[in-house]
């Protein structure tokens, strides 16, 4: 199971209905879009942080675990607003209002991802996939799906059992060795993933697939008082931006 995975599972907002997590998470996202870099998205990253690490109990280390990664496409991104190519100044050279550009996107995106991965942190895939069909999504496309998201798991443990299991035969002693097991890893994790979807396929098959997967869920109910909560936050943080922001201009 994948870190975010876990900690999403294991999380106090855990049993809440996901349309309750996505009028937060996903709203906090189109603010941190939506507002002023500033002082909007910089209120909306310290919101979003302060809810993940707080009533949403998610560790300090596992979210930067998982915020690391997109943080870093942040940096990326907003890194090429530092320069221009062409102009007086020759082939590349520096943008004269490249800091405070570069500093404007990444305050929207850092902001938008930690929006995004609040919704993530406390919503279980298990539980959000199958409710897509209530939501109009077609059931195929749902079972799809959930079978992928199956088999990513066990295509990761496969990977980590060859990888294991090549380190314990010093298959990583040499660079030679180590692309030749890189080669075999691949090679096996692609049999091993033919051989676990036919599994999969005749066992569906065995216990009368007829076109639909049907799972348990857990009960849940769309909290009035919890959404309500979540607007009225999203609408405090777009007014404070707005009483702050007037002083600048």
């Amino acid at each position: 199971m994948l870190p975010i995975d876990a900690a999403a599972h294991s999380s106090r907002w855990r049993r809440r209905h996901p349309v309750d997590k996505a009028v937060l998470g996903l709203g906090l996202t189109v603010l941190a879009i939506s507002l002023p870099p500033w002082p909007g998205a910089a209120l909306v990253l310290l919101t979003a942080l302060t809810l993940l690490l707080g009533p949403a109990g998610v560790p300090g280390r596992r979210l930067w675990r998982a915020y690391k990664v997109p943080l870093g496409f942040c940096v990326t991104g907003a890194a090429t607003l530092l320069v221009q190519v062409g102009g007086p100044d020759g082939f590349v050279s520096l943008a004269a209002d490249g800091p405070a550009r570069a500093g404007e996107l990444l305050l929207r995106t850092s902001a938008a991802s930690l929006g995004v991965l609040l919704f993530a942190f406390t919503t279980p895939m298990s539980d959000l996939l199958p409710r897509l069909v209530r939501a109009g999504v077609p059931a195929p496309v749902v079972d799809v799906a959930l079978v992928t998201y199956r088999m990513s798991f066990l295509l990761l443990d496969s990977v980590r059992r060859i990888r294991a299991a090549q380190a314990a035969r010093l298959g990583h002693t040499t660079r030679a060795a180590t692309w030749r097991s890189l080669a075999g890893l691949g090679a096996t994790a692609f049999v091993r993933a033919f051989d676990r979807a036919q599994r999969l396929q005749a066992g569906l098959a065995g216990r009368g697939y007829d076109g639909s997967l049907r799972v348990l869920l857990p009960e849940a109910r769309v909290s009035a008082r919890f959404t309500g909560a979540s607007l009225a936050l999203l609408a405090a943080v777009a007014a404070l931006t707005l009483v702050l922001e007037r002083p600048l201009t």
